[in-house]
């Protein structure tokens, strides 16, 4: 890979991510998080790795549903992002963490003696995902209107005089002298 095809991927993991969780009101899409992006080197096709929480019948829904959704994630990536061309997106199961707590398990077994033939394969009870809250920033969500910063100018707001060394009054215990502008040579 490429230093080009490395951050074209983590562009596009992060804005799919974001397009997904803030744009994209399906209900079928439950705990779904955008793992990794591979792109081709001539960036037509992108192979989009997505980790789902939930049971298989849950898993394939959420799936259908990512697949249904990505020409519109793809058009809104083209308003987005300033690159030649958007590849074409293409969901795959990221099933590592599966894999992983099933290796975990091996080992377990390993240590504890038993032989791992004689093991049933683990089916895993992930919990059933729940529909998405909505929050800031989503889309059907009014954002709160940031304050104006305040300017700051070069020049004091008029009022009263300040106190202090810079305020044109003596501070306490001072001369009494005040501020004197500086000559000029």
């Amino acid at each position: 890979m490429s230093q080009r095809t490395d951050r074209v991927d983590e562009l596009l993991r992060q804005e799919i991510g974001t397009l997904l969780s803030r744009e994209v009101q399906d209900p079928r899409i439950g705990f779904a998080t955008i793992t990794d992006v591979e792109t081709s080197p001539d960036l037509r096709h992108a192979k989009v790795w997505v980790s789902v929480i939930g049971q298989k019948a849950d898993r394939d829904e959420t799936l259908r549903a990512l697949s249904d959704a990505m020409p519109f994630i793809r058009r809104e990536l083209g308003k987005r992002l300033r690159i030649k061309r958007i590849p074409d997106l293409h969901v795959r199961l990221d099933d590592t963490a599966e894999r992983g707590t099933r290796v975990l398990h091996l080992l377990h077994e390993l240590e504890a003696g038993t032989d791992p033939e004689n093991i049933e394969p683990i089916v895993e009870d992930l919990p059933t995902p729940v529909r998405r809250l909505p929050h800031e920033g989503d889309a059907d969500v009014p954002a709160p209107v940031p304050a104006a910063p305040k300017k700051r100018h070069g020049y004091r707001r008029p009022g009263p005089p300040r106190s202090g060394p810079k305020g044109g009054r003596p501070s306490s215990g001072g001369s009494g002298q005040g501020h004197r502008p500086r000559s000029r040579p």
